[in-house]
């Protein structure tokens, strides 16, 4: 399905982002697994897809900078010659109440959830605007949605990165270039792990299909947008979250 296609997906060693890289390689996709701060986890993502026949590297950058995201995807045009498919997932949570957010965790989830989005659209841009083909997916979140209480940063960040997809998708459209969103609602990741059984419960019972999704479930709507069976949707945005943003 993506055989011969080069494939970027930032934030890739661990979470949502680690089961988009290795699902896009399973069906023929070259995978960047662009990483943070996460080197050793982001090798075991590019030693399990090679492990499987495919082929993956690993990129250090850090998507709120814009030089180094700059020199990422010059590097990989340069070794690859192309990009084909951007995930743009990378992000970070710094949850506080409004009265006791400060300007710091405010700052650090924009600069790293929308505006690293921003500094890799552009990049991703140019280069598929001179290939007139490309598939560009980001992730934003339910809560860019319907909003959430202790997220006044994460919420606004996410929803940003909807109206990003849509005017790119206006944008690049005429060159036969798809810009879309997925939007996960609840999913079985580490950040979901420290919730108290409580909490999940109560989360759980808000959701028409009474149970969190799986990685599995971003990852294989994320592989049919990059796909040419995607090939006439264009900014939108896909809910996968169990019907919560109903």
């Amino acid at each position: 399905m993506l055989d011969n296609k080069i494939a970027i997906v930032t934030g890739a060693s661990r979470g949502i982002g680690r089961a988009i890289a290795l699902t896009l390689a399973s069906y023929g996709a070259s995978v960047i697994v662009n990483y943070n701060g996460s080197k050793e986890k982001a090798e075991e993502v590019v030693n399990e897809i090679k492990s499987k026949g495919g082929t993956a590297s690993v990129y250090q950058a850090d998507a709120s900078d814009f030089e180094a995201v700059k020199t990422m995807f010059a590097d990989v045009v340069k070794e690859y010659g192309k990009i084909d498919i951007l995930v743009n997932n990378a992000g970070i949570t710094r949850d506080n109440l409004i009265l006791k957010m400060t300007e710091e965790e405010f700052d650090a989830v924009i600069d790293t959830n929308l505006k690293g989005v921003f500094n890799c659209l552009k990049q991703a841009s140019r280069i598929m605007l001179k290939q007139k083909s490309g598939r560009i997916i980001n992730i934003s979140s339910v809560v860019g949605v319907i909003g959430n209480p202790g997220q006044v940063n994460y919420s606004a960040a996410k929803a940003g990165v909807i109206g990003m997809t849509k005017s790119l998708a206006k944008e690049l459209g005429s060159r036969g270039i798809t810009v879309n969103a997925v939007a996960p609602g609840y999913i079985n990741t580490d950040m979901t792990a420290v919730l108290g059984d409580e909490l999940k419960q109560k989360v759980t019972d808000n959701i028409p299909l009474r149970r969190l999704g799986e990685v599995a479930d971003i990852a294989e709507t994320v592989a049919f947008l990059a796909s040419e069976k995607a090939a006439y949707i264009t900014g939108q945005t896909i809910q996968v979250d169990g019907g919560l943003g109903i």
